[in-house]
């Protein structure tokens, strides 16, 4: 059982965290404030911090600086009313396991409460190569966690955009991130994916570089975007051939949310990109 630290003023948010199914074998404290909070660390330790909905990423940082210093090992998941591209990349420097702002997906926050009490040799996941909030450069190592958080974190960066859009978007970009983790790195922790996300006034840009020997974009046989018109599963029985999982929806998937797809020549390199109304 883990031990969860919620500072949360707001009881329909902790009640409904408390009462969340995914949590119900967890053990989840809640402290009425920072000082408290870090009272109750120091008396015992705690697996996650969850920071107060109502406060801004810039206390919640300072809280979880303090945390780390009475327990390195404690995660910080940050919650706040808004949060600046500046402050996710803020949050991103400072080694936190994720952020949310408002409106709260409350599934999407117990889920990753859940993956935060699993994670092991998680602080390595996510280096920051460069970053300004129109253009961030990362290096990912090969995890579905790490996939989760870069997701959740890109995300968090483009509050600008309608929540529709910005939902679809994240999933095409989720399926090329975790299939390059997948195919090209072989889901090995070692390797690692090169991301960028670029902002400009008109487009979104996702860029994908992954560790492997890439691959031929016009063999799409195990794929759902190769099938033919009369046989929309075909590609099931090549990826049971070849001794792929079932899936193969992913790059139909992708081409028709994101306006285009464009593939290097080897293969281990894409990008997404979306114009914006």
């Amino acid at each position: 059982m883990a031990r969860l630290l919620l500072v949360a003023p707001d009881e329909p948010l902790r009640e409904a965290l408390r009462a969340h199914p995914l949590l119900a074998e967890h053990e989840l404290e809640v402290a009425a404030g920072d000082v408290d909070a870090l009272c109750r660390l120091r008396r015992r330790a705690y697996d996650v911090l969850v920071t107060c909905p109502w406060t801004s990423v810039e206390e919640d940082l300072v809280l979880l600086h303090e945390a780390r210093a009475v327990r390195p090992g404690v995660r910080g998941i940050v919650l706040t009313p808004h949060a600046t591209p500046s402050e996710v990349i803020a949050a991103l420097r400072d080694q936190v396991f994720a952020c949310f702002s408002t409106p709260f997906d409350l599934p999407e926050i117990a889920d990753m409460l859940l993956r935060a009490v699993e994670a092991e040799d998680w602080t390595d996941g996510i280096q920051v190569i460069s970053a300004r909030p129109d253009w961030i450069s990362l290096r990912v190592n090969c995890r579905l966690l790490t996939a989760e958080r870069v997701v959740r974190f890109l995300s968090e960066m483009r509050q600008d955009v309608a929540d529709h859009d910005r939902d679809v978007l994240m999933a095409a970009f989720r399926e090329v991130l975790v299939n390059a983790m997948e195919h090209g790195g072989g889901f090995d922790p070692e390797q690692v994916v090169e991301v960028a996300a670029v902002r400009t006034e008109r487009t979104i840009v996702f860029y994908v570089r992954d560790p492997g020997p890439g691959f031929d974009p016009s063999d799409v046989a195990h794929a759902a975007i190769g099938n033919p018109a009369a046989d929309p599963l075909a590609h099931a029985a090549e990826r049971a051939a070849r001794g792929l999982r079932p899936g193969g929806f992913g790059l139909l998937l992708t081409r028709a949310i994101v306006d285009e797809l464009i593939y290097s020549e080897r293969g281990n390199e894409v990008l997404l990109i979306k114009h914006l109304r």
